[in-house]
């Protein structure tokens, strides 16, 4: 099944950044690379034109996972909002220990523990790492009973604001998307822990168009929430489907802007066609995409 939803990353150089994902998980490969136009003339805004002629958007895949790095400069850093959980199945991967320890290596090369690697209640072999370019993983060793899942998951935390809504917003998403379902009953909150009400979401997921998606509320006190760090491309197949589903996920007008929009939970959303790169090859496709907030495919 094609891949629908697309994690994209925000990078100040991303080229560099993707070479570094490449080189850190083995089962990697890179993809398709799109730049900005030569010229102010082609369409590009004030604040892109240090970009003229540099990577614009660098595709690649990480196991099974295809992710899209934007090239865009300093405007959004990462945070733990979304970070990326990577599961070591023994049942899969008779060396998935010693494959864990090896991408925990590798993504600590000038990055640091948010938990360290060790054993937790819920797994023998668990670190979260924040990576040189601030982008956060969760490494788990799984238990290999019950239904497997992939290999990278993307995950959301639901913080500061947003805390105690992550069973709202599977709710949400699970009416937005159709091809959806819930995973293995969530795992909650016993009692109150930090900012955590009762009975709230410690950890659940959740498929989306056949995609797995992780989604917790956070135990402890924090200052971030969702930021465009990181957006969900959702790859539509016409009109019709880019005009649902921005209906159903944008609730913040002043961010739509080119395809991007936010929800109600500060999630952003970039909802595209399918044939994007075709249309970005005709004459002026860039001016008319920056001129654009819904994306309409017949103005190219």
């Amino acid at each position: 099944m094609e891949q629908k939803i697309i994690p994209n990353l925000w990078f100040d150089g991303a080229k560099e950044a993707v070479d570094f994902y490449l080189s850190a998980f083995p089962d990697s490969k890179l993809g398709f690379t799109s730049y900005y136009p030569n010229s102010p003339e082609e369409g590009l805004q004030e604040f892109q034109r240090e970009f003229a002629g540099k990577e614009l958007t660098i595709d690649f895949t990480l196991g099974d996972l295809k992710l899209t790095a934007i090239n865009a400069g300093p405007m959004f850093k990462f945070n733990p909002s979304i970070s990326f959980m990577v599961n070591f199945d023994p049942s899969r991967d008779e060396k998935a220990l010693e494959h864990l320890d090896e991408l925990w290596s590798n993504l600590m090369d000038g990055g640091e523990a948010i938990m360290p690697i060790g054993e937790y209640p819920y797994s023998k072999r668990y670190g979260w790492v924040k990576d040189k370019y601030g982008l956060t993983w969760q490494l788990i060793l799984t238990d290999p009973e019950g239904e497997p899942r992939p290999f990278i998951i993307p995950s959301l935390l639901f913080s500061g604001k947003n805390v105690n809504r992550a069973e709202e917003a599977i709710s949400y998403y699970l009416s937005v998307f159709k091809n959806a379902k819930l995973g293995a009953e969530p795992a909650r909150y016993g009692e109150a822990t930090g900012p955590a009400k009762a009975e709230s979401i410690m950890f659940a997921d959740l498929m989306l168009e056949g995609q797995w998606f992780a989604m917790m509320d956070s135990g402890e006190e924090n200052d971030f929430t969702f930021n465009e760090a990181v957006s969900l491309l959702v790859a539509c197949k016409d009109q019709a489907e880019i005009d649902y589903y921005w209906e159903k996920l944008s609730a913040v007008p002043e961010a739509e802007q080119c395809g991007w929009c936010v929800d109600k939970f500060g999630v952003s959303w970039q909802i595209n066609p399918v044939n994007i790169e075709e249309l970005m090859k005709r004459p002026g496709a860039f001016a008319k995409l920056m001129d654009m907030k819904k994306i309409v495919i017949d103005d190219f």
